[in-house]
């Protein structure tokens, strides 16, 4: 697989602190691919995702961005973060005008965009994301959820080749968390390769095409889902949770989950087709 961004023996320590947040950590995204962040707080997923857009920079190692190492004077780090996008956990900390039209439109202001692109891009994003009825609402009179899709609007109309999402679907009821994921989808097809911090097991395994667990700061596994979940031992021992769906599917009979080399399925409704094979 091809990588867009790739971590060398990248090392990092918050000021004040003893703990490295990253300790030469080696990983790669792959390009063009959906690919979920797992790990406990502290595991060192936001700090990555600071260091992928030159917020901070490495105490050691480095960040590579289409294989070149970053860059972090700041003309060349006002190029990236229109190239790499990133949507914070909670959403107040990325909104910070007064309507989602002037938020989404600051980003290309800020970038120079000439006025007469700005109106058009700012229209068509929030008619993409479906919040042109809340052009001009006010920001503190929209639900988290609406909150949620504003702050990707505000990273999207910039048009970044990749797009990195930190707890995307924390504190949402389960009806935001499926419109954000379908929103997400829609945005993969464009061509976008997406990254997801997540807790949510569940999530990462009927989303993900790619799964990296990172641990003390280091990534400590990688693969497919299938890959990735295939050790229960090894998740569980690293305190994580397996996939609900993944439990259900081994408290089947061997003999009925081996029929015909069935891959466990990734989602509700591949586990309603599977059990009507199953037990038609």
């Amino acid at each position: 697989m091809s990588s867009i961004l790739e971590t060398v023996e990248l090392s990092f320590s918050y000021p004040g602190t003893n703990t490295e947040a990253l300790h030469k950590l080696n990983l790669r995204i792959p390009e063009g691919k959906k690919t979920a962040i797992c790990g406990h707080n502290g595991s060192g997923k936001s700090t990555l995702f600071l260091q992928a857009i030159g917020i901070n920079s490495p105490a050691s190692g480095q960040v590579l961005w289409k294989h070149a190492p970053l860059s972090y004077t700041s003309k060349e780090l006002k190029q990236l973060r229109q190239q790499v996008g990133l949507v914070f956990q909670d959403p107040e900390q990325q909104l910070i005008l007064n309507t989602p039209f002037e938020d989404v439109s600051y980003g290309l202001r800020n970038a120079g965009i000439a006025e007469v692109q700005i109106q058009q891009r700012t229209k068509e994003m929030l008619q993409t994301m479906r919040l042109e009825h809340l052009a001009h609402t006010p920001i503190h009179h929209l639900s988290l959820g609406q909150k949620k899709r504003v702050a990707l609007a505000g990273v999207l109309v910039l048009e970044p080749e990749l797009l990195l999402l930190d707890e995307p679907t924390a504190y949402l009821d389960r009806i935001s968390e499926q419109q954000l994921v379908q929103e997400l989808e829609r945005i993969h097809k464009r061509g976008v390769t997406l990254v997801m911090a997540t807790h949510d097991m569940n999530l990462a395994y009927s989303w993900a095409d790619w799964i990296l667990i990172m641990e003390k700061g280091q990534c400590i596994m990688e693969g497919t889902p299938y890959d990735i979940f295939s050790d229960p031992a090894a998740i569980l021992g690293l305190g994580l949770d397996m996939p609900m769906l993944l439990d259900i599917w081994h408290a089947l009979p061997a003999a009925i989950r081996q029929e015909k080399g069935m891959l466990p399925p990734r989602s509700v409704e591949e586990f309603k087709t599977l059990t009507q094979k199953i037990f038609a």
